[in-house]
Parts: C-alpha cells; structure tokens; sequence
C-alpha cells in the first residue's frame, strides 16, 4: 500500500528503558537511521556512591537526558525512538518521555537483572505494554527466556527474548516483537 500525501502521516514512539548501563544507548544507535541524538556525559567523582556501576565498571558515560533516533518504515510512517536514563535521578524525565508512546522495550542484564525492576514497574503501573529483551554480554552467563520471565515475575503474555543489542538485525527484532505485542496488547484493551 502506498503512501498518498493525502493521508496523515503517522508516528510511532517507543521508548528503550532499563538499568544503567544495559545498553540503551547502543539500541538506538544500531537501528536509528539518523545520527542519533545522545546526552551522554562523562562519569565524574558526583557519581561515586550515587552511581551503581557494579557489573558495569568498564562504563565512563552516561545518558543524562534521553536518546532519541528516527527509523522511517516508509512514507509516511516513522518510528521515533526516545532511550531513558538509567540511574534513579534522572527517572523524573520518564512522565515526559513517555508521553504518548505506543509501548517500550525494557532491556536487562542478566548480571543485574534487579536493575529492570523499577522500569517493569513503571510500565505495569501505567498499563504501557512493554516486552523485555535480555542483552547477551559477552561473557555473562545465558539465560532461557522463560527462566528470566520466572526471575522477573511477569506475566506469560510478556514476551521475553534474548538479543545482542549492537546489531541492528537484533535490535530489529526487538522493535518488531514489541510492535506486535502492543498491536495485539490494545486491540484485546478495545475489545473489553
């Protein structure tokens, strides 16, 4: 089907949410067909004790705002994508950013599975479908879907899924899965 300029064009928003850390940034980065737009800063001496970076330690930045990239399905459809912050000061931005999203993907490390919670959270709270994908670190331990589903306590009809967040062939994937669960996640809301 073809794009008449008639027609509206339509945006889809998707917010990339998750601990520090998890890959967030680089989501956004190997999908988004613009330059993405980051608000990475430099970890400083305000950050130790405030900064959980266990697990993590190698990092040196990290997004203070958001991240945001643009992937164009066709004429007249674009996915935006908005990357949260990860560390607890900066959830205060998650009302605005999340405004108007079609749904979210929750990314987790399975080294800091713990990390996901507050975004799970946020998500079940506000009833925004969301799914989670499990970044594969090098490294760290694998995990099965379903064993990580038990660990997170969620509910089966959250779809869980492994990924390797620097290839853009995963992270579509991702984008994909979460599309057709939230399709699928409002058309049963309308139904009721």
């Amino acid at each position: 089907m073809a794009y008449a300029p008639s027609e509206e064009p339509v945006a889809l928003k998707i917010l990339v949410a998750g601990g520090f850390g998890v890959g967030k940034t680089t989501l956004v980065g190997a999908i988004s067909e613009i330059r993405p737009l980051r608000t990475e800063e430099v970890l400083s001496d305000r950050g130790v004790g405030v900064d959980d970076v266990d697990g993590v330690e190698g990092k040196t930045t990290t997004t203070v705002a958001m991240d945001f990239g643009r992937i164009t399905i066709r004429e007249g459809l674009v996915v935006y994508l908005f990357g949260t912050p990860g560390q607890e000061r900066f959830w205060f931005m998650w009302d605005e950013l999340s405004y108007g999203a079609l749904g979210a993907v929750v990314l987790a490390d399975t080294r800091r599975l713990t990390d996901c919670f507050p975004s799970i959270d946020y998500f079940e709270q506000r009833g925004t479908p969301f799914i989670v994908a499990v970044n594969c670190f090098d490294g760290a331990d694998k995990h099965e879907p379903d064993d990580v589903r038990v660990a997170l306590d969620l509910d089966p009809d959250v779809p869980v899924l492994l990924c390797d967040v620097r290839r853009r062939a995963s992270a579509k994937v991702v984008l994909v899965t979460l599309v057709e669960h939230a399709l699928k996640t409002l058309t049963a809301a309308q139904r009721k």
